[in-house]
């Protein structure tokens, strides 16, 4: 495209932007909505408080509910326990992951291959 095509293509969106702003700075809802956070901001100065206070204040129960949109990190499923045994030392590991200090030992000692082949669930 163009320099000259890009412009006036910018230039198209921009007009129509302006207008929608416009449309929107006449819309009675929008000034009842500005009127309200004005006033409602200034009061919570006036009285030092905050939002996260206000919302306490009216609904104590809202910090300790389940949020509304179940997050990512809950339908994961559980993670497997997996079972380590050392064969030299008759040692075992039980562990979801794989962050448990004998585990990394035993994988700086005898390397990651050697003791994953120890997994015996």
């Amino acid at each position: 495209m163009s320099k000259l095509a890009e412009f006036r293509q910018l230039e198209k969106h921009l007009a129509e932007q302006l207008q929608a702003l416009e449309a929107l700075k006449d819309d009675a809802g929008l000034k009842k909505e500005i009127e309200f956070e004005t006033k409602l901001r200034a009061l919570l100065a006036e009285y030092s408080y905050s939002l996260p206070k206000v919302i306490a204040l009216l609904d104590p129960q809202a910090g300790r509910r389940a949020p509304a949109v179940e997050s990512k990190a809950g339908s994961r499923k559980p993670r497997q326990v997996k079972v380590y045994k050392n064969p030299h030392t008759g040692e075992v590991v039980e562990t979801k992951g794989g962050n448990h200090k004998t585990l990394k030992e035993w994988k700086a000692q005898h390397g990651a291959a050697t003791v994953e082949s120890w997994l015996t669930k």
